[in-house]
């Protein structure tokens, strides 16, 4: 009797809070079959109540989610204020408007490091009076090693600029832009790239009908392969017609491309260099003099790009920092990982340790998270904002980032009143972040869908989920 008794003082407090929790099983005949559904929705503070709960404790792949991970650790380890530091240094000396040794550039992985703020720190080295360099110049990219790629990312999507590399070495995104023109049926078509990309771009693309029936012509697709040193070919098909197909390619070879681009400038500040310019992935230890440096906004505004905009460079850029930072070694993708679990354990007593993190962007299919855990970190960030900031630089439905034009949110009465990180990759649509209140208090929801294929009929083919969200989160709205 006394055992029965206990059990049912330990369970009382978990059935009230689901006494009145919002179904979902109504709802989920909204979605295509074989979609798989997690749902958790909590009121914040210190006695959270669950408002609705749907296997919650599931393993999904989070995608961009899990950029809210990334920005707690960011915030928790290297704080706000934190900026990313492109150094210039020699061990050499300037004499005769020459320096005497080699320049070597400290990269830092500083996802907003771009050509005009190379410019600019060129410009400064001719200021004080370096005309030629006698002596290599040496591009330190030990803050990174092992692998720019993630386990995980899937292959065919690697020249894709959202699937840029986090190099250290990163300019200008390491994205660029090409343009495909179709030409008359049966001809080629032809590509083109702004004179002042440094990257080679060949293709042999054949143009064809827009309404052909041929089967080689209906399963002709436009295609990009990669071979070393930023060399690209596009082949396949485009369909015949006046408009030019416009196209954004990641840098694979960071390094290759950010020399190449150094050259140019050295060029046009016209400072000339005895030596090469090598790469030295190494750690330097001598004694350096610093000779000029470019930093880049603080963290809380990198954040806030990230999350709203959904930005996987700097995700994974910030991730990789987190490894090399919270060690004090070379960022690696598996002891960044390791990072964030630990950063998290010990400054917010949240314990990730069976969850997969593969990355910090998202993009990795490895990448395992539960309503559960993200729920964790979603009432610690409300618990903390004050401090944190991150309810701030999520996304806000009808306004602005992912969430502006997202269907299911951008009216009334959902607009201005939900900001969360949105997640997507192929069969997955996933949601974490919080439902304002009239008095300005927060509920906080996770939302993880995989499995999702729709039999459009006619409509988007995330119709059937932005009907889910929409009659879904009503019922917490207001």
């Amino acid at each position: 009797m006394i055992n029965i008794r206990i059990i049912i003082l330990c369970i009382l407090p978990f059935l009230s809070g689901l006494l009145h929790a919002q179904p979902v099983e109504p709802y989920l005949s909204t979605l295509p079959k074989g979609s798989d559904l997690s749902i958790l929705v909590q009121s914040v503070g210190s006695n959270p109540k669950t408002l609705a709960k749907y296997k919650s404790s599931e393993f999904k792949q989070p995608a961009s989610t899990q950029k809210v991970i990334t920005a707690l650790a960011a915030q928790l380890e290297l704080g706000g204020d934190f900026r990313f530091n492109t150094l210039m240094k020699t061990n050499g000396s300037i004499s005769n408007k020459q320096l005497n040794g080699d320049l070597i550039i400290q990269l830092s992985g500083d996802p907003t490091f771009s050509s005009d703020r190379l410019k600019i720190m060129l410009t400064e080295l001719h200021q004080k009076g370096i005309e030629k360099i006698a002596g290599n110049i040496i591009l330190d990219t030990s803050v990174f090693s092992s692998h720019d790629k993630a386990a995980g990312w899937s292959w065919n999507n690697l020249t894709a600029c959202y699937n840029a590399p986090p190099s250290a070495a990163i300019i200008n995104d390491n994205c660029f832009y090409a343009t495909v023109t179709p030409g008359k049926v049966g001809s080629k078509a032809s590509v083109s790239v702004a004179s002042n990309i440094p990257v080679v771009v060949s293709a042999d693309i054949k143009t064809i009908a827009a309404n052909s029936k041929d089967l080689n012509d209906r399963y002709c697709e436009l295609d990009v392969s990669y071979s070393d040193k930023n060399r690209y070919h596009l082949s396949g098909c485009v369909a015949s017609g006046n408009n030019k197909i416009p196209l954004k390619f990641a840098i694979l070879d960071g390094t290759a491309y950010f020399s190449a681009i150094l050259k140019k400038e050295l060029k046009l500040q016209k400072i000339v260099y005895t030596g090469k310019i090598l790469e030295n992935n190494q750690k330097n230890n001598s004694q350096l003099t610093l000779l000029t440096s470019s930093q880049s906004a603080p963290l809380s505004e990198l954040l806030t790009v990230m999350l709203k905009k959904s930005n996987n460079l700097y995700a994974d850029a910030i991730f990789r920092t987190l490894g090399a930072h919270h060690y004090n070694i070379s960022g690696t993708w598996r002891n960044s990982s390791d990072a964030v679990k630990r950063i998290l354990l010990k400054k917010a007593s949240i314990n990730l340790e069976n969850l997969v993190i593969a990355d910090g962007s998202g993009l990795s299919r490895l990448n395992l998270v539960s309503a559960d855990k993200l729920m964790e970190i979603l009432q610690y960030i409300s618990a903390n904002n004050a401090q944190l900031g991150i309810i701030e630089m999520l996304p806000i439905a009808g306004v602005d980032g992912t969430l502006q034009n997202r269907k299911s949110f951008n009216q009334l009465p959902f607009k201005e009143t939900i900001r969360a990180k949105t997640g997507y990759i192929q069969g997955s649509y996933n949601l974490a972040g919080f439902i304002q209140k009239s008095d300005g208090q927060y509920l906080a929801f996770v939302q993880l869908l995989s499995g999702y294929h729709a039999d459009t009929k006619g409509e988007p083919k995330n119709g059937a989920i932005m009907r889910f969200e929409s009659e879904f989160y009503k019922n917490f709205i207001d």
